[in-house]
């Protein structure tokens, strides 16, 4: 984007009569040019790809999965280092930009899954806790129906507790950053083995705490560059000892679901830090421009609450289709109908009605003009209007030119695509 034009060119005015000749005034410097928002693409790619496996992993439940890559602690990473740059601003409106992010969509989803619920027979029995589905400090109740819409909520609830405690946990991580770490990884040790007795709700934010908390502070090492700063050597040093420690115990530590790290919160917490802090400190240089990739990592990225609330939606009317399908013989005879990979195609497709029909609420509360499939780039920021005295020149008074520079706090949202620009409350 171009700057402003400078002021008309100097020099001495002719006087008229007895008018003195007034001396020429130099022009105000020209604001520097305000660059487009620049979104990292390689930390995109990787939010696609967690998505991706999620969905794959709710799809066919491999346990395997987990361990090829382990896509929450990608995606707490991810989180916790747009939180710790958008924390450059006042935390408050920081917090309250976040929350309105996360809240409208799951406020979307959580009127279809209550009625949808409620439609199927379930009597809420504590109705204060249905307040939950308005602001998620616990997991939201649901019926038994209901478990697969509510079961990954939990990620909503983490992810709200890790918003609100960001701004504290970025005071103790510039003073105190090893020790820090050193508590999380201890609360995984204290959930593994239970070693105190909780209630649900309070267990249960501490479990993901202790098991994601490691991988969101080195979202904050990440982006305040103390994480470049390590020997290469070091860092691989340090990451294999993790994921030798996570996979040893997650071997030796199985559970009914084999060796899913969903259920062993110390293995989970070990290898995913150690699988995060190579994806965070080895990355390309340069990804490849190809459209269609370009086109799948912007969609997923401007619609990823909505693929992560409605994908469980997706899979229940996927199953519930090739239900129907059995009752069509030449589909019978011709289709795999109890292949999971049968699942798997039915539902993209269904996603993606879903991103058409509901993905409008995530634009809404980024405050953006809804787009019903947002895989085209956003348009430059339009170049500020030169100010009518800095195109005519000095002022007649003789006094300094007035041009108007752009904003600095709207400048300064452009280099940040977390940032909304300043106008707003």
């Amino acid at each position: 984007m171009t700057s402003l034009d400078s002021a008309a060119s100097l020099g001495s005015t002719t006087s008229l009569g007895s008018i003195p000749e007034q001396r020429t005034a130099r022009a105000a410097p020209s604001a520097p040019p305000a660059r487009p928002a620049v979104r990292d693409r390689y930390l995109d790619l990787l939010r696609s790809l967690a998505l991706v496996r999620v969905v794959t992993y709710h799809t066919f439940g491999w346990a395997w999965l987990t361990l090829l890559f382990p896509s929450l602690g990608v995606m707490f990473a991810l989180a916790g280092s747009l939180m710790a740059r958008s924390l450059s601003r006042p935390a408050l409106s920081v917090i309250r930009g976040r929350l309105r992010r996360l809240l409208i969509p799951f406020w979307v989803f959580a009127a279809v899954a209550v009625c949808w619920m409620l439609a199927r027979g379930w009597d809420p029995v504590q109705l204060p806790r249905l307040l939950l589905w308005v602001v998620p400090l616990g997991d939201p109740p649901g019926s038994e129906w209901g478990a697969q819409l509510t079961g990954t909520l939990w990620y909503v609830r983490a992810y709200l507790w890790f918003v609100l405690l960001s701004p504290v946990l970025l005071w103790a991580w510039r003073r105190a950053p090893l020790p820090l770490l050193g508590g999380f990884l201890a609360l995984a040790v204290v959930s593994q083995y239970e070693l105190v007795d909780l209630p649900v709700l309070v267990d249960s934010a501490l479990t993901d705490f202790g098991v994601f908390g490691a991988c969101w502070l080195l979202g904050f090492a990440h982006q305040d560059g103390s994480l470049d700063a390590l020997r290469a050597r070091t860092v691989c040093a340090a990451s294999a000892l993790l994921l030798a420690g996570g996979g040893w115990f997650a071997f030796t530590h199985p559970t009914d679901a084999g060796y899913d790290l969903g259920s062993i919160p110390l293995g989970q917490a070990l290898w995913s830090l150690g699988f995060v802090l190579l994806l965070m400190r080895f990355r390309p240089r340069s990804l490849p421009r190809w459209p269609w990739l370009d086109a799948f990592v912007r969609l997923f990225n401007a619609r990823a609450v909505t693929i992560y609330l409605w994908h469980e939606v997706a899979l229940i009317l996927a199953v519930a289709l090739t239900d129907r399908m059995w009752q069509v013989p030449f589909l019978e005879q011709y289709l795999p109908l109890g292949s999971d990979w049968l699942l798997f195609l039915l539902v993209w497709p269904l996603l993606a009605a879903a991103i058409v029909t509901v993905g409008w609420a995530e634009d809404l509360a980024s405050r953006k003009r809804p787009h019903p499939w947002p895989t085209k780039p956003p348009e430059p920021p339009e170049p500020p209007k030169k100010s009518p005295i800095a195109a005519s020149g000095p002022s007649s008074s003789g006094g300094p030119s007035t041009a108007r520079t752009p904003d600095r706090k709207v400048a300064d949202c452009m280099h940040d695509d977390s940032q909304e620009p300043a106008r707003r409350p």
